[in-house]
């Protein structure tokens, strides 16, 4: 009876149809382009283009844009990743997540009972880390940009003063929060509050246009001390927060090693630990490597399977394993070796599904939905990938008054209590256990993708634990099942993360007949909302860039 009503669910939730998106490309440019969550600031990005400015350039200012116009996940309260490729061939990574303050503590969240306190990691005061945006982009600005950092803020200080008209997307976003933002904040946000926000209506943010006119002023200085720090810290005073002056002032940015791996030839450029993001994609593009998935087709039965199992080994091995390097030894080489990965999928059975609970992490020897990605490529072919996050839709719910920008919850991306699941699913392990001054792990997976040596794709998508898969089944569209940047963006995906043991899928990512089957190996499926909102854009052999602005979401391409 059990398994006949598992069918049955199958046959209700899963798609019933397998159909690509009509043969079709994004925009088309021949010199720059800007792809991000939102019109206004992927034109902010494409004016600094136009005005001289490079990539790095285009990516600070797009990424203030999307502090003013996507308050969901653009940020300045929060932190992120960047992934640069320079035309003259070298690449880079800068790490600019949060940390946890000074008096954090492995046991913050656990109560008298020795269970997680609901709530306790996800909203409010305490939830926060140290922001990291800020530090971010004034180190990348120090290192690789062309124009003044003034020109670059001085865009988002005016759309935060002048006001912009809402999307239907963000006006939804603003209506569902509406209770959260009366009971989370300790001073009542005002300019938020409202009966109805609609599409069309106008919002102003002004004490955050004064506090983006601080950081064009004073650089670090204008957020991390002076009276940004004062509001932040009297908001963590109000609200039983643990962030003092001292954790702002202390905060550094951190240039890393990217980490590079092949699959089929591609170079694969991506981030490091503490994203788990590089890593993880490396792994299952390596796990599905030896498999004809060109020839099994696009989400059918065998590729759906093979994604699925390298998937449930991969987060395994991202529970025991990964964390901040700077606390925690990561065995990068290990993880992403051949061999090992090989090891890994000796257990696969192209017949039958492996139960989660049957699969650890491998012997060896010796992150909200609501992030934010955008890519760029200037008129130089330097390429940026940065994937910024407040970790769940605008993070902690705290408008810091008198300064008026979200906080993040990103403490919730750290192992609160080992074993047990986050806001997304995950489980954590000892190695992401709280520590001050350490920073959490993240799915966020910014990518930067070469052939024969030369620029093909940059990629990156917001999207929580789904971000790695989402990457992952994009870069396999374009380069297994031939299609364009557009459509790869488009396509239906599917997710699966160890724990839970199941199956996500979008409505007619996989056909009846296929789920079926799949079902008869033992998967179990999950219908959700859309997956991951990809932003990216490829090369073309014609040398054009083509867009990929995900359809889920407000996205959009624009360049020249």
């Amino acid at each position: 009876m059990k398994r006949y009503f598992i069918l049955l669910s199958a046959i209700c939730t899963v798609a019933c149809t397998n159909e690509q998106t009509e043969k079709h490309s994004g925009l088309l440019t021949e010199s720059a382009m800007v792809v991000s969550a939102h019109p206004l600031a992927s034109k902010i990005g494409v004016d600094i283009l136009k005005k001289g400015g490079n990539a790095v350039d285009a990516a600070i200012a797009t990424q203030f844009a999307l502090a003013v116009v996507f308050p969901v996940a653009g940020n300045i309260g929060g932190g992120g990743f960047m992934v640069l490729r320079l035309a003259n061939d070298s690449i880079a990574a800068l790490d600019y997540r949060e940390k946890a303050p000074a008096a954090a503590s492995p046991n913050m969240y656990i109560g008298e009972t020795g269970e997680l306190v609901e709530g306790l990691s996800t909203e409010g005061h305490l939830a926060s880390g140290i922001p990291g945006t800020v530090a971010g982009l004034v180190e990348a600005h120090a290192k690789f940009s062309i124009l003044p950092w003034k020109d670059l803020v001085q865009p988002a200080i005016d759309l935060a003063r002048n006001g912009f008209a809402l999307t239907s997307q963000e006006a939804e976003g603003l209506n569902e929060i509406q209770k959260d933002l009366v009971r989370l904040n300790t001073v009542r946000p005002d300019f938020l509050l409202k009966e109805l926000w609609k599409e069309g209506d106008m919002i102003y943010w002004l004490d955050l246009s004064m506090t983006l006119e601080r950081i064009r002023d004073n650089g670090n200085a204008g957020f991390y001390e002076g009276k940004t720090a004062d509001d932040l810290v009297s908001e963590m005073n109000r609200g039983n927060g643990i962030i003092t002056k001292e954790d702002l002032k202390s905060y550094s940015a951190i240039w890393r090693k990217p980490t590079v791996g092949f699959y089929k030839g591609y170079k694969i450029i991506s981030m490091p630990p503490p994203s788990s993001g590089g890593i993880a994609l490396l792994q299952l593009l390596k796990s599905i490597e030896p498999y004809p998935i060109a020839e099994w087709g696009w989400n059918s039965k065998q590729t759906i399977h093979l994604m699925v199992e390298a998937e449930r080994r991969v987060y395994a091995d991202r529970t025991a394993y990964l964390g901040d390097p700077d606390f925690f030894n990561v065995p990068v080489e290990t993880l992403t070796d051949s061999f090992y990965i090989a090891s890994r999928m000796k257990t696969f059975d192209v017949n039958k599904v492996t139960p989660s609970t049957s699969i650890k992490e491998g012997s060896l020897v010796g992150e909200s939905d609501q992030t934010t990605h955008l890519s760029i490529i200037d008129k130089e072919g330097n390429a940026v990938s940065v994937t910024t996050t407040l970790n769940g839709g605008y993070g902690s719910m705290v408008i810091v008054d008198g300064s008026g920008f979200f906080l993040n919850n990103e403490m919730d991306d750290f192992s609160a209590k080992p074993g047990t699941p986050n806001m997304y699913g995950v489980i954590g392990g000892e190695a992401n256990k709280i520590i001050p001054q350490k920073r959490m792990l993240s799915s966020m997976t910014p990518t930067i993708v070469e052939r024969d040596g030369k620029l093909l794709m940059v990629v990156g998508t917001p999207g929580g634990s789904t971000i790695i898969t989402s990457v992952f089944q994009t870069i396999l569209n374009v380069l297994e099942h031939n299609m364009t940047m557009q459509e790869a963006v488009t396509a239906k995906r599917v997710h699966s993360q160890w724990f839970p043991d199941m199956v996500f899928q979008e409505i007619n990512a996989i056909t009846k007949e296929d789920s079926l089957s799949l079902v008869t190996l033992g998967h179990s499926f999950k219908s959700r909302g859309g997956i991951g909102r990809v932003d990216a854009i490829l090369v073309r052999k014609d040398g054009k860039l083509e867009g990929g602005a995900d359809p889920r979401g407000d996205d959009t391409a624009k360049g020249y």
